[in-house]
């Protein structure tokens, strides 16, 4: 079997199945389709790792990365996702927020896809 992170960051596969998802708008109804108490676990698995996750990918290029590395990018994008309803909300939902679905964007940008210089 391949693996699904890059080496070093094994503690973080309980989380791939739930939490690595194709795009924005996919980790965002993740977000407000899970209850806050595993939100919280999933944080505070990730924030412990993302000092050396970020250290990792800040040395590739977004088009260059391989399956294990995407998978944790991605896993660092959720964890982005969630860190509001940990550290400002204390709930899923936005407090006093619009209706998430009320809102589609319009254009999915992939989230390899290299920014402009």
């Amino acid at each position: 079997m391949s693996a699904r992170l890059p080496e070093g960051f094994e503690t973080l596969e309980p989380w791939v199945d739930t939490w690595v998802l194709p795009d924005s708008a996919a980790r965002a109804r993740k977000r407000q389709t899970t209850g806050i108490d595993e939100i919280r676990r999933f944080y505070e698995a990730l924030l412990a790792e993302a000092p050396r996750a970020l250290e990792l990918l800040s040395a590739r290029r977004l088009e260059e990365l391989d399956g294990p590395t995407e998978t944790l990018l991605k896993l660092l994008l959720a964890l982005a996702e969630v860190g509001p309803a940990v550290e400002w909300y204390g709930q899923p939902g936005v407090v006093d927020g619009f209706d998430p679905e009320a809102f589609r964007l319009t254009l999915q940008i992939p989230d390899t896809e290299p920014q402009a210089p």
